[in-house]
């Protein structure tokens, strides 16, 4: 398995990244949402796994980008948000 994290926190997306590569899986990392967007786009990830708030694009916007550009990849959000 591949996956994609889109996350801004860095420490957050590398200590997640480090404990999938643990558990066998593939895992690579983009730290902003324009960025994430080109990655997920190259079809080649089983899981996208999305921050809610980041730079330049939210997580919300990342995954509105990548359905319009018909990519069919599950998608998690990640988020410490209460609502």
């Amino acid at each position: 398995m591949k996956v994609l994290m889109i996350e801004d926190e860095k420490l957050l997306a590398d200590s997640i990244r480090s404990v999938l590569e643990r558990k066998g899986v593939e895992a690579e990392c983009v730290y902003d949402g324009e960025a994430g967007v080109e990655y997920a786009e190259l079809g080649i990830y089983d899981l996208l796994i999305l921050g809610v708030m980041m730079p330049k694009m939210n997580g919300y916007q990342v995954a509105r980008e990548v359905r319009a550009k018909r990519c069919g990849t599950p998608i998690l959000m990640l988020t410490a948000r209460t609502s």
